[in-house]
Formats: C-alpha cells, sequence, structure tokens
C-alpha cells in the first residue's frame, strides 16, 4: 500500500500484512468449514463425549476445523440437543491444558480475551505479561470489544480496574492503550514521524534521565503506519533502534509494555513468534501462553506468525510443538498450527 506525504511529495511504502493487528480471516490456518451442519456436529461431540471415555480425536477434529462463529452454533446446538452446556461436558470430561485449550476453542474471541485480562488481574499481584502481550498486540475493534464483554459480565469499566491494579507511568501507558483510541488513520507524513522520532531522541537519548511521558503519548496514541515510519526515522537520528534506546532508558513493566508495542510495530506475527518460542524455551513450557497465541490468531494470521518463527528460529513451529508437548494437547495445538512450513 502507497501512502502520500503531503508535505514534501514523498511516497512510503508500507506493508499490509496484519501487522496492525486487524481481524481477517486470510492469513489464519483455521476457515470456516464448507457445507457446515451444526446439529450434525453437536450430535458427533455428544456421541464422543458421552459413555466411558472421550474420542479426543472426533473432539479436536471437530473443533479445530470450524471457524470461531460456527463452534458457537456448535454450541447452542449442543446445549438444545443434551440440555447441557458444551463448556461444561468438555470439563467433566478432559483436564489440564488440553481442558483449557478445548475450553478457549468454543469461548467468542472477545469473551476469551476479556476472561484472560480477569484471570491476570485476579488473586495476589498482576500477571502483567499477560495484560502487555493483549493490549499491546490488539486492534481498537478487539480492545472495545474486550471492554464491552468486561463492563457485561462485571458492571464494571475495563480501565477503572485496571487503574487500581496497575500503578506509575506502566499504569498511564496500559490505560491509555486499553481505552482502545489509537489513531487509525492510513496516511503518512515523514516530516511529522521525523519530528515525533526527534522528540523521542530528544526525551531519551539525548538527555539526563528519561522524559517517560512523551514516550508513552507517541508510542501508545499515534497510529500504527505512522510509527513504522517513526521508527526508521528514530534509526536515521540516533544511529540505534527506538527498542534499544527503550531497553536502555526503563526497566520494569514500563519497558516491557513499550518494547512490545515497537515490537507490534514492526510486526505483530513476529512479535507473536518471539512469544512462542519463549514459551517453549527451557525447562518446561508455558502452556497458558501458548494455547492463547494459538486460539487468538487461530483465524487471523497464524500463517504469518508461522512464517515469521521459521525465519527466525530456522525451524518449524510444527516440529516446535511437537518437541514440546505431548498427548492430546499436543494433537491439538498441531491441528490448529496446521502445516509444516
Amino acid at each position: 500500500m502507497f501512502v502520500i506525504n503531503k508535505d514534501s511529495d514523498v511516497e512510503v511504502k508500507l506493508h499490509n500484512n496484519l501487522n496492525d493487528g486487524t481481524e481477517s480471516g486470510e492469513r489464519g490456518t483455521i476457515k470456516p468449514k464448507a457445507n457446515f451442519d451444526a446439529d450434525q456436529d453437536a450430535a458427533a461431540l455428544k456421541k464422543a463425549i458421552e459413555g466411558l471415555g472421550t474420542n479426543e480425536k472426533i473432539v479436536i477434529e471437530i473443533l479445530t476445523t470450524r471457524s470461531s462463529a460456527q463452534r458457537q452454533l456448535i454450541c447452542k446446538a449442543y446445549e438444545k440437543a443434551t440440555s447441557r452446556t458444551l463448556v461444561k461436558d468438555l470439563k467433566g470430561d478432559t483436564s489440564g491444558d488440553f481442558e483449557e485449550l478445548l475450553v478457549a476453542l468454543i469461548t467468542p474471541p472477545a469473551e476469551y480475551d476479556c476472561h484472560e485480562v480477569m484471570r491476570a488481574m485476579k488473586g495476589v499481584g498482576t500477571k502483567d505479561k499477560v495484560l502487555i502481550e493483549i493490549f499491546a498486540s490488539r486492534s481498537n475493534q478487539q480492545i472495545k470489544a474486550l471492554s464491552d464483554v468486561y463492563f457485561k459480565e462485571t458492571k464494571k469499566q475495563l480501565t477503572a480496574a485496571l487503574e487500581s491494579e496497575v500503578s506509575g507511568d506502566y499504569s498511564k501507558a496500559l490505560l491509555l492503550l486499553a481505552l482502545g483510541k489509537r489513531d487509525e488513520s492510513t496516511t503518512v507524513d515523514v516530516n511529522k514521524a521525523r519530528e515525533d522520532a526527534k522528540a523521542l531522541y530528544n526525551a531519551g537519548e539525548k538527555k539526563w534521565g528519561t522524559d517517560e511521558a512523551k514516550f508513552i503519548e507517541i508510542l501508545c496514541k499515534k497510529s500504527i503506519p505512522h510509527l513504522r515510519q517513526t521508527l526508521i526515522e528514530y534509526k536515521n537520528i540516533s544511529g540505534k533502534t527506538l527498542q534499544q534506546s527503550i531497553e536502555g532508558e526503563m526497566s520494569g513493566d514500563l519497558e516491557n509494555l513499550l518494547v512490545a508495542v515497537v515490537k507490534c510495530v514492526k510486526s505483530v506475527p513476529g512479535y507473536f513468534a518471539e512469544l512462542l518460542h519463549e514459551s517453549m524455551k527451557g525447562g518446561g513450557t508455558d502452556e497458558s501462553t501458548l494455547n492463547r497465541i494459538m486460539v487468538s490468531r487461530s483465524e487471523i494470521d497464524l500463517l504469518d506468525i508461522r512464517a515469521e518463527f521459521k525465519k527466525l528460529y530456522e525451524h518449524s513451529l510444527l516440529s516446535a510443538i511437537q518437541s514440546d508437548l505431548s498427548g492430546d494437547h499436543c494433537e491439538c495445538v498441531k491441528a490448529i498450527c496446521g502445516g509444516d512450513d
């Protein structure tokens, strides 16, 4: 996509490859099933779940080859046929990470994001890693949908709940993102991007101490295409990447959040490829992060995430899953992942 800088008539080429986090089924691994029949699927699931033992293969095959919207229709048909919810029956018949993954698959996307945010805020301490992942990567529309579900379920504003959990500059940045009001313009003015790059340089590298407010204002409010150009201009001015400057100037949750925003500006699929690698490297697996990314990106950009993973780590996402997971959980994640790149 080309956009014109009206002031200097310079054309800026932007990659229109879902890096803005918008919802599109084009780059997902899961597509709507043709000739879909919710009643037939519900009957097959009922048969697979009832009786001694569960036919996990049938459950996985159905739930990983239907779109989220189709899975909602299956849930309604299942409840109509059995007078029980599919969620309750799956929880009764499966356990652990496999159960968590199946429940995620049959939960509407906005509701799932909302429940993950609620879980991150529950109990003593906040799971900031989850909040950062969700609010740095979601589009305005996704954040607003998440907020609507939160209000419907709790009768409270999401921003008010977040404000009671987090503090300082990190709180200011997170709350700005949680408003879901990032500028959505697609035109880029190179001169304005250069001005913002200079403002960021002056607020960090050039001065003693850091003006965090300037970083928060620009990175959490400006449009993604504008910020992409700002990253280029910043490197020209500073000689460093903006990510390197943030890592050198800041610390803690604010650093982690702003670095996540910068990574998502560059490439949302690249950001998630890194998170998936982190979730599986070393001893033990972060199954919650793995499940969340696989489900939430399965109809948006999981094909691009797979490609970025292969480029970054020189082996496929599927091979990483196969070597790190086991049992029904592994089979279900593999089915969501799709082919081997």
